[in-house]
């Protein structure tokens, strides 16, 4: 991945007007902010920005917004999301995924009416509390920072709507859901909160971002096709012709605008 955003940077170090989105396809192990920056210097784009944070840890559907289409950033925040997530039963983390510290270990009791009845209870509207291992700032300060050094900050719980909670799999200390939410929704705490309620703990494992808004994953542009179409193309950069053909891989702003303003 670096290699085509030097490359990129060895042609053409400027910025110019990108106007659209770009549903991107988000792999596991970087951070949302971090692919915007890629993606800025490949596009040579003045402007971007990105939609609901994704954690290094997950992968799926990131809008970035170039130029005019930043305008579309309030809608889309404040848009429905769809998630695909796995859980692992048994164990409590501190930041309430994978990548955290093991807080708590038990046993998996329960049987296929007590998962019913609890997932139940995660239907609908709720209060959330957001967890401390996040980007939410308080006194201009990541809490994520705070909990890093042992330091727990009160946080107002929030309201959150689930529209939809679908037991996709189950087995022994495996659990798969489909969630359809509202904004603001910490996955990781519905999760923990299950986990909780079940008696054994959980936490995620993985976590896909299957739709933001009316944008399908159909729509999603995977980033190694974007290096392919920069690494196939090197001679056109120069020429920055290779701009006719990254740039497809956008949804035009003029039709986004007829379809969302």
């Amino acid at each position: 991945m670096n290699n085509t955003v030097d490359i990129v940077k060895k042609y053409l170090n400027f910025r110019r007007d990108v106007n659209g989105i770009l549903l991107l396809n988000k792999p596991k192990g970087i951070s949302s902010n971090g692919f915007l920056q890629k993606l800025k210097i490949i596009f040579c784009a003045k402007k971007a920005g990105y939609i609901g944070t994704l954690d290094p840890l997950a992968t799926g559907m990131l809008p970035i917004c170039f130029g005019k289409a930043n305008k579309f950033v309030s809608y889309l925040t404040n848009a429905d999301k769809r998630y695909r997530v796995k859980a692992f039963l048994g164990q409590s983390t501190n930041t309430f995924d994978a990548e955290g510290k093991i807080t708590s270990i038990k046993p998996v009791i329960f049987n296929k009416n007590n998962l019913e009845d609890v997932l139940n209870l995660f239907r609908g509207e709720m209060d959330q509390i957001p967890p401390m291992f996040s980007a939410l700032k308080y006194k201009g300060i990541p809490l994520y920072k705070y909990a890093n050094k042992g330091i727990n900050i009160y946080r107002q719980p929030r309201k959150i709507s689930i529209y939809s909670l679908k037991l996709i799999n189950w087995s022994a200390n495996k659990l798969e859901l489909e969630i359809h939410c509202s904004k603001g929704t910490y996955i990781r705490v519905i999760i923990n909160d299950i986990g909780e309620k079940l008696g054994c703990g959980a936490y995620v494992q993985s976590l896909h971002r299957l739709s933001v808004a009316h944008f399908s994953e159909e729509s999603m542009i995977q980033f190694d096709e974007i290096k392919r179409i920069v690494s196939e193309n090197i001679s056109l950069l120069e020429s920055k012709t290779i701009f006719y053909k990254i740039d497809q891989l956008l949804l035009p702003y003029e039709q986004l605008r007829r379809n969302i303003l």
